[in-house]
């Protein structure tokens, strides 16, 4: 990381200008569910049926997936490279039968009704042997991925093998805990609720904080303060207080950087497939959480070409500046 404190700028100086999007008929809003493919899972209050009006939360297909969930694997070589098919899950929740584009904007209620949804998925995904891992996440805003309809949704993708960047942080996990036998991620939790100076905000079980190392203008963390490696195992009572963070943490966004685009991503364990040299301390030194990263700077060729992030601004001000909002 490179903290570039000559190219530093004040908090206030990263609102972004707003530009207006033009929409046609949302396919995401109630009313529309046959512009959709068939819903996989819904959560309803009426008894009404599948893909008509009256749902909460809807999870259906995505019309162009990134993976196909029908067929095999078939690990094979060819030449050097080592292939395999492209099979997996490519699923969309979406978050509100109202046309709200942001999720900061739904009640604490709704937003649990998400983390529901989500969990849901994950646990039933998992049931298929062909998946190693299901990455949710979040793309808000065009310069974030999230395209022109805004509709607040979330995708959930399974992957037959486990990405690369859950590899890295699981295998740095495991070392700090073979020489600490301690989790890395309880430790830094302690550590910043110590000192306070990187803490956004603190609610029930859960904190929201700027990582020491952060790589963008007001990235955000949030976890658990109860050590746990598995986003599934929330129970309800921790689902309200995650959903009343995510809340707290994306209206804090939204009210001091002019509503900005932003990725959300939920960093939890694998699916445990048995296997030789499969560690079996994954429980203890692993510890799920929700990485929240505001598209305020652009990654360009330096970061591209030595794997540094540049951040023009520190953890600590960005903290404070969040911190001191009232929303």
């Amino acid at each position: 990381m490179i903290i570039a404190t000559e190219r530093a700028r004040r908090p206030d100086d990263f609102k972004p200008v707003e530009e207006p999007v033009e929409e046609g008929i949302c396919p995401f809003c109630e009313g529309h569910e046959k512009q959709t493919p068939p819903e996989i899972i819904s959560i309803r209050n009426n008894n009404s049926l599948p893909n008509t009006p009256g749902w909460d939360v809807r999870v259906v297909p995505s019309i162009k997936p990134l993976l196909k969930i029908e067929g095999s694997i078939d690990r094979r070589g060819k030449n050097l490279y080592d292939i395999m098919n492209g099979i997996g899950a490519h699923e969309i929740i979406i978050e509100t039968p109202k046309h709200i584009a942001n999720i900061a904007d739904l009640e604490v209620e709704q937003i649990e009704k998400g983390i529901n949804a989500r969990i849901a998925r994950i646990d039933d995904l998992e049931k298929d042997q062909r998946f190693k891992y299901v990455l949710a996440f979040k793309n808000f805003g065009r310069a974030a991925g999230g395209g022109k309809v805004r509709h607040s949704r979330s995708q959930l993708i399974a992957t037959p093998v486990t990405p690369k960047r859950t590899k890295e942080k699981l295998a740095g996990s495991r070392r700090y805990f073979e020489f600490h036998e301690r989790c890395v991620f309880c430790d830094m939790i302690k550590q910043e609720l110590d000192s306070g100076e990187r803490i956004i905000c603190d609610i029930d079980g859960f904190v929201a904080l700027a990582p020491f190392a952060s790589r963008f203008p007001f990235e955000t963390w949030i976890l658990p303060k109860k050590h746990s490696a598995d986003f599934t195992r929330l129970e309800q009572p921790q689902r309200k207080d995650l959903a009343s963070i995510i809340k707290c943490v994306l209206q804090k966004l939204k009210v001091g950087l002019n509503n900005p685009d932003y990725n959300t991503i939920i960093n939890t364990a694998p699916f445990r497939r048995p296997k030789a040299g499969y560690w079996k301390t994954i429980d203890e030194d692993y510890h799920w959480h929700i990485e929240i990263m505001p598209r305020l700077t652009r990654v360009a060729g330096f970061e591209w070409g030595t794997g540094f992030y540049i951040c023009p601004l520190p953890p600590e001000s960005a903290a404070k500046f969040l911190r001191e909002l009232k929303v």
